[in-house]
């Protein structure tokens, strides 16, 4: 397999806080991966520099063979990195179809703005933005305002937001945190469907056990801004570092869900 998207040796620091200290991951084209951790073992900052929010210390991120280490984030959405967020970024006083024209929108940034609003073109859009509405199962919403949305649907339409622009590479940011299970089983199921059928890449960080434990082909677990265990489920699972690192908490052999400490919310850091 290709790696797609990749970090080598990524620092950050927050004055005398080392959030990522040679943090390395490595995802491979037309994979699901995983990248979990103890809370502040630096998963979402990792996010943050691979997509632009924040610039490392030191260290390179590489995209296609293509160094995009400090591109700003709408540089590595162009590039084709699509991200969701921990907390869900969409425009609350748009409504649901609004907001899907708002990232079509985005993706093409034309020359010349009054083609992209032509007739055609503008029916064209619409209609991709419904069916990918409908491909996550809120179509029925959008012509409702999106901060009236419940918190798992508007983690559905900022999934559909990402894949209006058809990006190479997705990373969810807990797609599955604060969601009721019905909506956590739609969300793995849509991303399993992407992958098999438009070979989509996933790189996604999550507490939940079970929900990355099926759906991810490797796993990279980071403690205190570093590479512990880079993996299958299997070894992930049985690896005594990985243990440690979540402070003794078990992984259960059955369903890979694990003890409450690596249930708790991600702090960013």
């Amino acid at each position: 397999m290709t790696t797609l998207l990749r970090t080598e040796g990524i620092t950050k620091a927050y004055g005398g806080v080392q959030a990522l200290n040679g943090a390395e991951i490595a995802v491979e084209e037309g994979t699901i991966a995983g990248l979990i951790g103890p809370n502040g073992s630096g998963k979402t900052t990792l996010f943050n520099v691979i997509t632009g929010y924040e610039r490392p210390d030191a260290g390179e991120v590489w995209f296609a063979d293509r160094p995009i280490t400090g591109l700003a984030p709408d540089k590595v959405f162009a590039a084709g990195i699509g991200r969701t967020f921990q907390l869900t970024r969409i425009f609350p006083r748009l409504t649901v179809i609004e907001n899907m024209l708002i990232a079509a929108q985005a993706k093409d940034r034309p020359r010349n703005m009054l083609a992209w609003f032509g007739r055609d073109a503008w029916t064209h859009h619409r209609r991709h933005a419904m069916e990918l509405l409908a491909f996550v199962g809120i179509e029925r919403h959008a012509n409702v305002l999106a901060g009236s949305l419940s918190y798992g649907q508007r983690k559905l339409l900022e999934l559909a937001y990402v894949l209006v622009a058809d990006p190479a590479v997705i990373l969810l940011d807990e797609p599955a945190g604060g969601v009721n299970p019905t909506l956590i089983n739609m969300i793995a199921d849509r991303i399993r469907q992407l992958n098999a059928e438009q070979g989509k890449t996933f790189l996604l960080v999550e507490h939940n056990m079970e929900f990355v434990m099926g759906l991810c082909a490797t796993i990279t677990v980071l403690e205190s801004g570093a590479t512990v265990v880079s993996g299958a489920p299997d070894i992930i699972r049985s690896d005594k570092r990985v243990l440690d690192a979540y402070l003794g908490a078990d992984l259960d052999e059955d369903d890979g869900t694990a003890a409450e400490p690596v249930l708790n919310k991600e702090t960013g850091r």
